[in-house]
């Protein structure tokens, strides 16, 4: 599956959370940093509701740029 997730500067690092997955956030002091740890939210996001006999959101969320 393929989650859509918003990177937002904080100050001195970054913040991640995932829109699907209410509650998967992540931070980091790299743009990098936080792409990996949002990704690596997600895969223990995940794993905690499978454990937990949960159903697993499917991704609707979708991203788009617009021109201001």
């Amino acid at each position: 599956m393929r989650y859509a997730i918003v990177i937002e500067k904080a100050g001195s690092n970054y913040s991640a959370y995932v829109p699907d997955l209410p509650g998967c956030v992540a931070t980091g002091q790299t743009f990098e940093d936080v792409k990996h740890e949002i990704q690596e939210a997600v895969a223990f996001h995940i794993d905690g509701l499978k454990a937990d006999g949960l159903p697993i959101p499917e991704p609707s969320s979708m991203c788009e740029y617009v021109e201001a």
